[in-house]
């Protein structure tokens, strides 16, 4: 199992993860799927994948990514990607938004400077190399009504990515994000139609993309992309340029 390269996506068992999980596994990595509640989907994501280990982990605690740490440590040795994709968005006009609710989007992005803290220092900078890579979304660039907590987090994902990259900098160990646009997932076939029309007609493309069309640009990041480091790359069929 030493011999393996180890990748770890949280927020695996659905969506986007899911496919970079499944893309991850084809490049050779044993990939460890982190879910919060999806068991039976992180299951079922594993036996499809024929090896790997599941990581049932609350982000916005700090225990619990320290007994994640310990359990990678336990079940693979090393660490070889890290691909944070875990989050959540609370969808509410800012006069409709209470302060409670604005406040439960803030715990993840203390838990995903944690969880990266507590990632280098066991495993990439001991080796002095790794790969991180977050997904973070268009709208932290373009901004989107009715998500503000959401498109701050995203803005913050990206400049926390290149910021991190500089603190690096000399060494062997890669972060970048991932920007995707409009893509179909559960999330996306939620919404009504009218809104869906609306946001097709604002794509060059004319379609959303696919989970699979984001996971191949992270199995890139992860597997080559060696001159990439603190940049945010696109995935959205021209909606936005960067």
């Amino acid at each position: 199992m030493e011999d393996s390269k180890v990748a770890v996506v949280t927020g695996a068992a659905t969506g986007i993860g899911a496919a970079c999980a499944r893309a991850l596994g084809a490049h050779g990595f044993m990939v460890g799927i982190h879910y919060r509640k999806s068991e039976q989907a992180a299951r079922e994501l594993l036996a499809e994948l024929g090896q790997g280990f599941l990581l049932q982990v609350n982000l916005t605690k700090s225990g619990d990514i320290d007994a994640m740490v310990e359990e990678i440590k336990t079940a693979a040795g090393r660490l070889d990607v890290l691909v944070h994709n875990a989050g959540f968005s609370v969808n509410m006009d800012i006069n409709s938004m209470r302060l409670e609710q604005f406040d439960a989007q803030r715990p993840l992005a203390r838990g995903v400077w944690y969880l990266m803290k507590r990632v280098l220092r066991q495993f990439m900078l001991r080796r002095n190399q790794g790969r991180i890579i977050s997904i973070s979304s268009v709208v932290g660039h373009t901004g989107n009504g009715g998500q503000i907590p959401y498109t701050m987090e995203k803005a913050a994902l990206d400049a926390f990515t290149k910021s991190l990259s500089k603190e690096f900098a000399g060494r062997e160990i890669l972060v970048n994000a991932v920007a995707p646009g409009f893509i179909a997932t559960e999330m996306t076939a939620g919404l009504p139609e009218e809104v869906q029309e609306r946001l097709l007609a604002n794509i060059p493309l004319k379609r959303m993309g696919k989970p699979e069309e984001v996971a191949e640009v992270v199995a890139f990041l992860a597997s080559g992309a060696t001159y990439i480091t603190g940049s945010v790359l696109h995935v959205n069929g021209g909606l936005y340029g960067g």
